[in-house]
């Protein structure tokens, strides 16, 4: 097995090099990824890593720690990527187009499989579930620009709550995925953002002004 490993390579978590620590990187992401779609976050091990990457464990171990590392590293390079949310110049239709990407991208099996991995690993791995945090916290903030567009053009209320807004797409397709286990279509995901527009146009995603100094919400001003 040839070895592609740099010695010197920065640590995880810091700027992302070039040249031959890169591809270092790239295998290991590679090897991680599809160790999880293959057998799961609990039966990946430092030595599959190693035998897939052609990178030796020794500098596994030293420049990630063991399994759980990799995992963290190998999401938050796929949170580097230069992924931009539709602008379609409809509300309606960006969020359409938002929740037909989440099905397509996870409602294959085989597409899925390592991304439902790292969901599973965040249940077991706190380092796991960071990442998986940062990475869904990026991925939304990209998405707000969605809602931010329709702001400007008028589509809906400035009070507006961006990230609740694509987080409320997003939700309902989830729930089925990772959770009840149920398939996901087309069909699911027009409703979904149909539901989205229909509460953002309700005012269901407005942000409510801070209560006075003094009140309680639900009791009148004699209420001691």
């Amino acid at each position: 097995m040839e070895s592609i490993e740099e010695p010197d390579a920065p640590a995880p978590g810091s700027r992302r090099p070039g040249g031959r620590t890169a591809r270092t990187w790239a295998a290991v992401r590679d090897a991680v990824l599809t160790g999880l779609a293959e057998q799961g976050y609990p039966s990946l091990t430092v030595e599959y890593v190693a035998e897939h990457s052609g990178v030796h464990k020794t500098t596994l171990y030293r420049r990630w720690g063991g399994v759980e590392g990799m995992v963290a590293d190998a999401l938050a390079l796929a949170g580097e990527d230069d992924w931009s949310p539709p602008d379609t110049g409809r509300l309606a239709d960006d969020l359409r187009a938002l929740a037909r990407e989440v099905v397509e991208g996870l409602g294959d099996p085989a597409s899925a499989a390592a991304p439902t991995a790292f969901v599973g690993a965040a249940f077991q791995s706190p380092r796991a579930a960071d990442a998986l945090r940062s990475f869904y916290a990026e991925r939304f903030r990209r998405c707000e620009e969605v809602v931010t567009r329709a702001v400007d053009r008028g589509e809906a209320p400035a009070s507006t709550d961006a990230g609740a807004v694509v987080r409320a797409v997003s939700a309902p397709l989830f729930l089925r995925l990772f959770v009840t286990r149920e398939p996901v279509d087309e069909e699911l995901a027009d409703q979904a953002a149909e539901a989205a527009v229909a509460a953002v146009a309700a005012g269901v995603f407005s942000r409510r002004a801070p209560a006075s100094p003094g009140r309680t919400s639900g009791t009148s001003p004699n209420t001691i």
